[in-house]
């Protein structure tokens, strides 16, 4: 990004400066020099003269007065595209705040001098500038050889501008009645990466989903747009780079857990559905067979059920299963002493879970440490005719050594909410295109396999929980709160 689109797309968000002619904001560049600075480094000192107006082109700066204490009392966080340094261009005086970096920043510095020849020359193009540093500051006269301010607060835009990828329809209406007051919203049906995270221009928060990626370049890019938080509509963050992000000076926040009771249940009647071949059935008699003929299923009473993972949606997972009357064996590197204490629910070891157990359902994280956690070694080690159910992250499944085990049938059936290359086809039309996933291809041929495209969450309750805490999370951000000060931050 040049220099030019650079300044261009800080300052997108205020309409005066955005409506700025070219030959203007050539000058800013040309006259101006590109000043960074690190976390918490100060930028200038109240009292300090500094004869220079600064453009923030990216980052988060908080300006500060001192009491008479020595303490400090924060005035407010500046925004991508708002200057510093104004009230001493208008009035001569020295800084009349302190201004330090709350993460990496990057700002624009054009010497007082350069800037007051240039609004002095007689000429249009002066006077728009001149008339977009004024709407900065409040009520203003101009006079021959002088600038008079009434010094007001800054006159920015109401609403914070939110870029919303991945959108969907199911998804707008709750945000556009909770939040369209009080929000703009830019729905974008493009999923956010670094190729499309150029649309986040002029936005302060970006709203993104499960399949987006954001990696090192996308979160470079969102803070060369003037983003400032990345507000997760979902509980899982493994799409993004922590790291990248916090050293851009991105905040990343998430909804810890919109309905529990959502994916617990619809792994319930996945597993049901899967068990009883209701959804043979039900293509059967719509095409007016009414044979019974291979709907065999089994009774889950009495049944052995391993759930990998016991936190929200595992908790209530085993609870479902303990009213069928099974017997639960949990495995978790942290057990719930309150599940530990039911009948028929007992701790093992991953390895005991795996070869005990008649049906085995995940629910937990993507990490590192889980990835292929169901592996072709692990299956080896299961009952035969095993039932594996997943509504938590496709990575848990090494899916190639699944399809090895449904062939076998040492697998007897698979209930999937997700698979571990989804995002190419999940929350999509790809019925006229064909499948060119040659797994997935594969894993749509077995009778015995039954997939639902990442839907587990999707409940009115969930819905309304992910919209109501995406909005409290960015309303956090929009009141000055930054990183541990957000109560549903997320760290690397």
């Amino acid at each position: 990004m040049s220099e030019v689109d650079r300044l261009k797309t800080a300052v997108a968000r205020f309409p005066e400066m955005s409506a700025l002619p070219d030959s203007v904001i050539q000058f800013i560049v040309d006259q101006s020099e590109e000043l960074r600075f690190e976390t918490n480094q100060t930028i200038f000192e109240e009292g300090q003269d500094d004869p220079r107006l600064m453009i923030l082109l990216s980052g988060q700066v908080e300006t500060m007065r001192r009491n008479t204490d020595g303490t400090n009392t924060s005035i407010r966080y500046l925004k991508t595209g708002q200057f510093l340094g104004l009230t001493s261009f208008v009035t001569g005086a020295s800084r009349s705040a302190s201004a330090v970096a709350r993460s990496s920043v990057a700002v624009r510095s054009i010497p007082f001098v350069e800037l007051r020849s240039y609004l002095y020359n007689p000429r249009r193009d002066s006077d728009s500038l001149l008339q977009a540093l004024l709407s900065h500051m409040g009520q203003k006269i101009r006079s021959k050889n002088q600038i008079i301010v009434d010094q007001r607060p800054p006159q920015v835009s109401q609403k914070t501008r939110v870029a919303f990828f991945d959108s969907q329809p199911y998804m707008k209406k709750p945000f556009i009645t909770a939040g369209g007051e009080q929000f703009e919203f830019t729905f974008v049906e493009a999923r956010l990466s670094a190729k499309t995270a150029p649309v986040a221009s002029g936005h302060e928060v970006v709203c993104s989903f499960v399949n987006d990626t954001i990696d090192d370049d996308a979160a470079k890019i969102l803070q060369d747009c003037g983003v400032g938080l990345i507000a997760l509509r979902c509980a899982g963050f493994n799409h993004v780079d922590l790291k990248a992000c916090q050293r851009y000076g991105l905040d990343v926040v998430r909804v810890p857990a919109y309905s529990p009771y959502a994916v617990a249940e619809h792994g319930t009647a996945m597993l049901l559905c899967l068990n009883r071949r209701l959804h043979r059935a039900y293509n059967r008699v719509r095409e007016g067979n009414f044979k019974l003929d291979e709907l065999v299923g089994f009774d889950l009473h009495g049944k052995t059920v391993g759930v990998i993972g016991t936190g929200k949606i595992g908790r209530i997972f085993v609870q479902q299963m303990l009213g069928f009357g099974a017997r639960v064996l949990a495995f978790d590197k942290y057990p719930d002493p309150e599940l530990e204490a039911l009948d028929n629910v007992q701790y093992l070891s991953l390895a005991e879970l795996l070869r005990s157990s008649d049906i085995i359902s995940l629910h937990a994280p993507l990490t590192p440490e889980t990835k292929h956690l169901i592996d072709g070694d692990a299956i080896r080690t299961m009952k035969e005719g095993v039932y594996i159910v997943n509504t938590s992250r496709g990575g848990l499944i090494d899916t190639v050594a699944l399809i090895q085990g449904l062939k076998s049938k040492k697998i007897g059936g698979a209930a999937l909410d997700v698979y571990e290359e989804e995002a190419e086809y999940f929350f999509q039309d790809k019925s006229t295109e064909g499948i060119s996933d040659d797994v997935l291809a594969r894993l749509l041929t077995f009778n015995n396999v039954l997939i639902t495209s990442h839907q587990a969450f999707m409940t009115e309750e969930a819905l309304d929980k992910i919209t109501e805490v995406t909005l409290a999370n960015i309303k956090e951000y929009e009141s000055g709160k930054r990183g541990p000060e957000l109560s549903n931050t997320v760290y690397s």
